[in-house]
């Protein structure tokens, strides 16, 4: 998961000892201290081997449990509070979807070493594309994400909770003027606002909510031979407005599969311009965040806002 970045999203240095109870990425990272966990917890998988997965999301540390499972231990107090609704609702929401989603499986506990709630789901195979490879077929992968937005939509959302960016867009209108002025002189920021205005000028989205994935970049997506092979990491989901999910058009897809993707989603004028105003306010602020600290996520945000800029 992608929050909109702030300070307190960065892990700090600290002891890597099993006995601080600490979020710096190194003791994250580290495969004791998912070991003696699983052990305490769930013995019955401690003969497992555990292996460290290189994220560049900055929600959670990933490790590969067996062949079949990871665990996943939130970096943050508020990724922590995320656990518990992917229990309640990925079991509701994944047998409807097109392609495979993490399944939970076990629930941790805080203990000594890691002072929050953790989990273990479903592994599932795949990588992480990269924006602008044109050495696949971009239409299929398109087509394919959109079968995934169109089903999530249709699910029954009776009782669903809100999504983490279920908020009107216009709502984001200081934050995101404040952080593209920030970056005047990094970023064309005069460019940037011209299509932050564009945006604002579509209307509010006034229908009933539905399921939305809420962060649909490289970094949740799976992919092999070009394919959608599944989508991750659900913290952000919920019940919001559907143009939430478009921003997959532009940190996903080249602007020549765009329109397809457009055309499967039956997205109108009005929404596609949120989408596009959603994807330029996340990418802003994450390239604020992650530009001198993550160079996966602030190339991600790099591609997006040119992108962008350039339609």
């Amino acid at each position: 998961m992608t929050r909109d970045p702030a300070p307190s999203d960065f892990a700090t240095s600290a002891s890597t000892t099993l006995e601080s109870a600490t979020s710096a990425s190194t003791l994250l990272d580290s495969a004791t201290l998912v070991r003696a966990l699983i052990a305490a917890q769930f013995p019955h998988w401690a003969d497992l081997p555990v292996e460290a997965v290189d994220v560049s999301g900055t929600a959670n540390a990933v490790h590969r449990l067996g062949d079949d499972k990871a665990v996943r231990l939130p970096r943050t107090e508020g990724s922590a509070a995320d656990v518990a609704k992917e229990h309640r609702w990925l079991p509701r929401l994944a047998p409807r979807l097109p392609v495979p989603v993490p399944v939970p499986l076990a629930q941790g506990v805080p203990a000594e070493g890691f002072p929050r709630a953790w989990s273990v789901c479903t592994w599932i195979e795949g990588a992480n594309p990269t924006p602008g490879d044109g050495t696949w077929a971009p239409e299929l992968f398109a087509a394919d994400l959109a079968e995934f937005v169109l089903a999530l939509r249709r699910i029954d959302a009776t009782d669903g909770p809100p999504a983490y960016r279920s908020e009107a867009l216009a709502s984001r209108d200081a934050k995101t003027r404040k952080v593209m002025a920030e970056l005047d002189g990094v970023l064309d920021a005069g460019a940037a606002t011209a299509a932050w205005d564009k945006a604002l000028t579509a209307p509010a989205f006034t229908g009933a909510p539905v399921w939305v994935h809420g962060d649909l970049q490289p970094g949740n997506v799976l992919v092999a031979d070009g394919r959608l092979t599944g989508v991750i990491d659900f913290a952000c989901m919920g019940l919001a407005d559907p143009a939430v999910d478009l921003i997959a058009a532009w940190y996903l897809l080249p602007a020549g599969a765009r329109e397809a993707f457009r055309t499967a989603v039956e997205a109108d004028d009005a929404s596609w311009e949120r989408g596009r105003g959603w994807a330029l306010s996340i990418a802003v602020m994450e390239l604020a965040a992650y530009r001198e600290s993550n160079p996966v996520m602030a190339r991600n945000a790099w591609w997006v806002i040119g992108e962008i800029l350039a339609e």
